[in-house]
């Protein structure tokens, strides 16, 4: 108990009454980790419960955050974490749904001919070999058809292969079950994304970029399914150190001038904002990278960019993105697709964006 009050602080906590058919979300990013507790419904499903916990150190010492792009992931940190987490936001369900993040697990897009999805599946046996980093013996395999389009060969059907490690899928395992939970399904945080922030219905591509602490994600998605899936190491953390190194101050005093002025600092401090610009170029050098991947082999055209993660709370980013990508800019709210209590509707914006991952994953199989 006393390493968790050392090193977590719990943020965001609500507790509504449940009924039987919840299941939890939980995101467990590189600094922090986030569950949301969603209840079966119809036509939408009820917004339960939710919490957030932060390493508190992991500022100054990223080995001491949940999990590296190394793939390393600290079981005793993680588990005592969501034991802490589960009983102090007083979530109502054990089952849950957890998420891979898009460094510890490997996604590629093929095509094959069209065919039915039995000479699919075995077409698949022989393809998968050629795109595995990791010997097949070492992942765990999962493929899904995203759509098909008109090729000089023919009607093509478009793949997408996701590969995890078994180790990390084991330790995934672990995790949950020292902690007392039944770990009903993993799925890559990219999926999740699409999930809460997307409608299955809506052919039109968006590029979702979900800011993280340490990595930003960035995924296009058209009738629900990705299209594209990348990452880049550009994200929160180098905002707040560009702050800290720029303006010689503390890494702490960093974050908090980041949450509390963002690009939105006035003529006085021009410094902050032009400190923070050529980190966000970074990320907006990678979307136009994803949208030129994308365009480049389909016959439809990106027209919006949906920001996510906690990096999409920084005030101004909406407006400068929309700005230097000449496209509608718009910070997603995964509780939009959902029922929740007007009470948190002035915290609504903020914890839909945060939360998607989590959200995403609470509504896995509804």
């Amino acid at each position: 108990n006393n390493f968790i009050k050392i090193l977590f602080k719990l943020i965001f906590t609500m507790l509504i009454p449940f009924g039987s058919k919840n299941l939890a979300g939980v995101d467990i990013g590189t600094a922090s980790i986030k569950v949301a507790e969603i209840k079966e419904g119809s036509p939408k499903s009820q917004f339960l419960n939710y919490g957030v916990v932060e390493a508190s150190t992991h500022l100054e010492r990223q080995n001491e955050a949940f999990q590296t792009s190394s793939l390393k992931l600290s079981e005793k940190q993680a588990t005592e974490a969501l034991k802490e987490l589960f009983k102090e936001s007083k979530i109502n369900t054990k089952n849950v749904v957890a998420s891979i993040p898009s460094f510890s697990s490997f996604t590629t897009f093929f095509n094959l001919p069209l065919m039915n999805e039995e000479d699919t599946r075995k077409a698949m046996s022989f393809q998968i070999k050629k795109y595995l980093p990791l010997p097949i013996s070492e992942v765990k395999i999962e493929w899904i058809k995203v759509g098909e389009r008109d090729t000089e060969i023919g009607r093509q059907q478009e793949i997408l292969l996701i590969s995890v490690p078994k180790e990390q899928i084991i330790q995934y395992q672990n995790i949950f079950k020292m902690a007392g939970l039944n770990l009903k399904a993993l799925e890559i945080e990219s999926l999740a994304l699409a999930r809460a922030f997307t409608d299955s219905q809506d052919s039109t591509p968006v590029v979702l970029v979900d800011i993280g602490c340490y990595n930003t994600n960035i995924v296009v998605v058209e009738n629900g399914y990705l299209k594209y899936n990348n990452y880049t190491g550009y994200a929160g953390n180098f905002l707040t150190r560009a702050i800290a190194n720029g303006l010689g101050i503390d890494i702490r005093r960093a974050e908090e001038i980041k949450k509390s002025r963002g690009l939105l600092a006035g003529e006085a401090e021009y410094e902050l904002s032009t400190l923070l610009l050529p980190f966000l170029d970074a990320i907006i050098g990678e979307i136009k990278r994803a949208i030129n991947s994308y365009q480049g082999s389909s016959s439809k055209s990106v027209k919006k960019i949906i920001l996510a993660g906690g990096g999409a709370n920084l005030l101004g980013i909406e407006q400068y993105f929309e700005r230097e990508l000449n496209l509608e800019v718009e910070i997603g709210n995964a509780l939009s697709k959902l029922n929740y209590p007007l009470e948190i509707e002035p915290m609504a914006k903020e914890i839909g964006s945060t939360l998607g991952i989590a959200i995403g994953l609470g509504l896995h199989g509804f």
